[in-house]
């Protein structure tokens, strides 16, 4: 029996400095884009991640792509 993948939704999670713990150290917390096309490339998904980083004027760390899929038995 062959099991298939199939991707049911994307989204896309940015780390954003939310403040300053005790130390000095900077919090991240993450924000987060559904509805992203199960189908878009990675390179496409990226570069989105820097646009919306050059809009919310917080330092950023990684970026993250979050999938949700399906398992079906065939």
């Amino acid at each position: 029996m062959a099991v298939t993948k199939s991707i049911q939704t994307v989204s896309l999670s940015i780390e954003v400095q939310s403040g300053t713990d005790k130390a000095g150290d900077a919090i991240y917390s993450k924000k987060s884009f559904s509805n992203v096309k199960t189908d878009a490339a990675a390179q496409n998904i990226y570069e989105v991640a820097e646009a919306i980083k050059d809009v919310l004027g917080a330092d950023t760390r990684d970026y993250f792509i979050n999938e949700s899929s399906s398992l079906v038995n065939a």
